[in-house]
């Protein structure tokens, strides 16, 4: 343990539940706690979470972190916050919550982002859509799963909520503004919301004419600070809670997308890192905006206010695994993410034939298409639990193949090595899969689980001058995992059905829709 060495509160705010760690500022992380917090889905399409519970949870884990021998209050300098984005915290001028938080899986708001920039051109109004790819990137999900559709179907059916409401906030937005009680955002973590011209990210104010276009106040909306930049310091009453002392500072809150690459070492230009988490997305800074509509890919803001970095999402990535290790649960036999990768080592390459398609939740990148579902191909009376869950890891793996194409078509290189982190990326059996299936080398990030927590802390150092961006790449090579030629046919084989599996569901799932989520 590094005694004495200045630390970070740093929290990740994932879609299963908020990870709370003290890390040093130069990124290692001494101890952390993971916490589980319930989605609540709907069948008219909601998908909530309690954002007083991510409070409470991070609260009581920060006191017990900091009785921790060795480990003392008076060390931790900064606070930071970083967690999954398009999603919606009502918050009333104090910063406390109003109602619950609308996650980046509902789908309530779709008819109202419809009406407002719906059209012919694959869903869109071609003239309204230009607009906003050409200022932002990118545009509001016509599927209404981003803050547009969930701040309009607020204030269109919830107006007893919007009454008491005075910012939509994103939720590393919230969480920083519970600890400082000052509302802030920044380009990076508004992202998802497409309403600031990007192509001057010094320019932090919100484009009047997209909020026209969509029928927003800016009135509700955080004012814009320079990502990275230092918010202000703990309030008093938090300080007094937690121990802390009254000038520790609180950085801006910080999409995954950005922490994961400053957690991955990948903070140069095309560095590229893979996250294997609830979802999953392949990313890394490049010099200039750009937009590939067709594929759901385009670059946003990024580390700097001088450079992007790429965002793409696939709706469903290590979440697979877990979804299926509650089916498992239901027979009886209750495994471990540990011993389900182990049982999986003991099935062949290939699966013995079995496909998995992962596409529980729909599917965003390559294909934007909410309808979508899973499904197991090619199964038999011999199948075993072996086979079905590997059959599952490399399906996620073949998916992420599926998109790396027009990812490297988009940056103009080919991505080696990239770098994996989440908690997928904590199985070496997933890791040598994804190398195999992508042709590339993988590079395990070290303590993968906690790579954005370690970005996050990273980047906090920056905001207090301890260090540079530029040093934190490479700082800390992980596990080397190298495509085998043995096998590598057979995944290629793998990957490149994918899309004729997608052609084939796609019309199933659209005439059989399954209900909420």
């Amino acid at each position: 343990m590094s005694v004495g060495a200045d630390l970070c509160l740093s929290i990740d705010l994932g879609t299963g539940g908020p990870k709370v760690g003290l890390v040093t500022l130069d990124g290692e992380v001494l101890v952390s706690e993971v916490h589980h917090v319930a989605t609540h889905y709907r069948a008219d399409g909601g998908a909530t979470q309690d954002a007083v519970e991510w409070w409470t949870l991070i609260v009581e884990a920060t006191k017990r972190l900091l009785t921790t021998p060795d480990i003392s209050p008076s060390r931790v300098r900064a606070v930071a916050v970083t967690g999954q984005y398009a999603s919606t915290v009502p918050v009333d001028a104090n910063g406390v919550p109003t109602g619950p938080c609308l996650m980046w899986l509902d789908t309530r708001g779709g008819r109202y982002s419809r009406e407002a920039v719906g059209g012919r051109f694959q869903g869109y109004n071609a003239r309204k859509v230009l607009h906003f790819v050409r200022k932002t990137g990118g545009a509001p999900s016509t599927a209404g799963a981003d803050p547009i559709g969930q701040m309009l179907y607020l204030m269109h059916d919830e107006p007893d909520v919007v009454a008491k409401t005075r910012w939509f906030m994103e939720p590393v937005d919230y969480l920083t503004m519970r600890f400082t009680g000052v509302a802030s955002a920044t380009h990076a973590s508004r992202l998802a919301m497409w309403l600031t011209d990007n192509r001057n990210l010094s320019h932090y104010d919100y484009d009047q004419q997209l909020l026209k276009t969509v029928g927003l106040d800016v009135e509700f909306l955080p004012p814009l600070v320079p990502f990275g930049s230092i918010v202000g310091t703990v309030t008093p009453s938090v300080a007094a809670a937690l121990g802390l002392a009254h000038d520790t500072v609180v950085v801006t809150g910080v999409p995954d997308l950005h922490a994961a690459a400053i957690g991955s070492g990948g903070t140069s230009l095309y560095e590229a890192h893979l996250a294997l988490s609830t979802t999953s997305w392949i990313s890394c800074p490049v010099p200039k905006k750009k937009t590939d509509i067709n594929h759901s890919i385009a670059s946003v803001p990024g580390l700097s206010n001088d450079s992007y970095v790429i965002i793409d999402n696939q709706e469903t990535g290590a979440k697979a695994l877990e979804w299926f290790q509650g089916v498992l649960a239901g027979t009886g036999t209750i495994m471990t993410f540990e011993q389900m990768t182990t049982l999986a080592a003991t099935s062949p390459a290939g699966a013995n034939g079995v496909i998995f398609t992962p596409w529980l939740t729909g599917e965003r990148s390559p294909v934007d298409n909410k309808h979508l579902r899973a499904g197991f191909t090619n199964l038999s009376v011999t199948t075993s639990s072996a086979d079905l869950i590997r059959a599952v890891m490399e399906g996620v793996a073949a998916n992420s193949a599926w998109l790396l194409k027009y990812v490297e078509k988009f940056a103009g290189r080919p991505l080696s090595p990239i770098r994996l982190l989440g908690g997928g990326a904590q199985s070496e059996l997933w890791c040598q899969i994804y190398a195999d299936t992508l042709g590339r080398e993988i590079e395990q990030v070290p303590q993968p689980l906690l790579g954005q927590m370690r970005g996050a802390a990273l980047l906090a150092a920056v905001a207090l001058k301890n260090g540079r961006l530029d040093d934190v790449t490479s700082k800390e090579l992980g596990v080397a995992f190298h495509p085998s030629s043995s096998v590598a046919n057979l995944y290629r084989e793998r990957a490149d059905q994918l899309p004729s599996l997608y052609s084939r569901d796609k019309k199933w799932s659209r005439r059989h829709p399954t209900k909420g989520h």
